[in-house]
């Protein structure tokens, strides 16, 4: 067990992929869950899972982007489960296009979603870290924030989120708090599947196209974005603040 057992951790899109695998890392670390998805019923399957081998998890339904949603899922956690003092804002959404063919809506979305909701999310879950005088941040970034064809939006959302990481990383450091981002390249996950559909591009030969420009010739799995944010998230990492560690399979920027 690590010397985190007994601490709550908090992830947001915890339902599925990179969610899932961050919460079912976590417990195996020895910390209490919260899934946290737009719905209860989603988050359920992932903490039905930890609880069946021996972890204590809370299935949670809110919208990250919902003030009220937030305020309230924080304090169910809270009472549940015990103060969280570990966050991972994995929430994410896509609304692909090109500049010229985006709507406002696919704008407002992803910002609401990737910022406001790691700004709410965030604001809910210090007070109870400020507390501790201990706390641990993780927000989900991406390469895309150096820039991808086709998501301007995405893309100035997860160098929004770089931005913001360290500045938490400046205003919480003094209470013990850290606050780190990671940036996924390509993984395997139902977003990225969905995205490859879009594209009317095969799935399988979109992964071996990807692969082979990597220097670790495959693939990222949601388990290597999971192990990342478990040094993160641990005892041991309290010197690392501020950082946006690239979990890409390769050298990038």
């Amino acid at each position: 067990m690590s010397s985190s057992t007994g601490r709550v951790a908090l992830i947001t899109g915890g339902a599925r992929g990179i969610g899932a695998a961050t919460a079912r890392r976590l417990a195996a670390d020895g910390l209490a869950v919260a899934v946290l998805d737009l719905t209860e019923a989603d988050a359920k399957p992932v903490a039905d899972q930890i609880a069946a081998v021996g972890g204590r998890a809370l299935a949670v339904g809110a919208d990250v982007a919902d003030p009220a949603q937030v305020e309230q899922a924080v304090a169910r956690v809270a009472d549940e489960l015990g103060p969280p003092v570990v966050l991972v804002n994995n929430a994410g959404v896509l609304r692909d296009n090109l500049i010229f063919k985006m709507s406002e809506d696919d704008w407002d979305t992803v910002m609401d979603v990737h910022l406001r909701g790691a700004f709410l999310m965030t604001r809910a879950a210090q007070r109870h870290m400020t507390q501790a005088r201990f706390g641990r941040i993780v927000n989900l970034s991406s390469t895309s924030a150096l820039g991808n064809r086709g998501q301007v939006n995405y893309s100035a959302a997860k160098a929004g989120l770089q931005g913001f990481t360290k500045t938490l990383a400046i205003e919480l450091g003094r209470f013990g708090i850290t606050a780190n981002a990671i940036a996924p390249g390509f993984v395997v996950t139902d977003m990225t599947r969905a995205t490859a559909e879009r594209m009317g591009v095969d799935f399988g030969e979109l992964q071996v196209t990807l692969a082979a420009q990597l220097p670790v010739r495959r693939a990222g799995r949601p388990e290597d974005i999971a192990h990342a944010v478990s040094f993160l998230v641990s005892e041991g990492a309290g010197f690392v603040n501020g950082q946006v560690l690239y979990v890409a399979g390769g050298p990038q920027g």
